[in-house]
């Protein structure tokens, strides 16, 4: 006995059903996807967090270095006529 022509889900004259298993499935397959779509906008916005801290360390470096070449070159400014 073949499948009828016009319907795609029907078999051997019985309606196609979702069966509790597959729906199952579909729910954890859906609950998987949120989970790792919330767990890429957490680590993107890690990113950027990481990406400030960078720029504020670089910005102390400077900072620190630019202090130490101030008072390196403090005696050598007051030592000149």
């Amino acid at each position: 006995m073949s499948p009828p022509m016009g319907d795609e889900g029907a078999r051997y004259g019985f309606e196609a059903f979702d069966c509790a298993p597959a729906l199952r499935l579909e729910a954890h397959e859906r609950v998987s996807k949120l989970q790792n779509e919330a767990m890429v906008h957490r680590l993107e916005k890690i990113e950027e967090m990481l990406e400030r801290l960078e720029k504020r360390l670089w910005l102390a470096v400077y900072g620190v270095v630019g202090a130490i070449l101030v008072q390196a070159f403090q005696p050598l400014l007051a030592a000149m006529p």
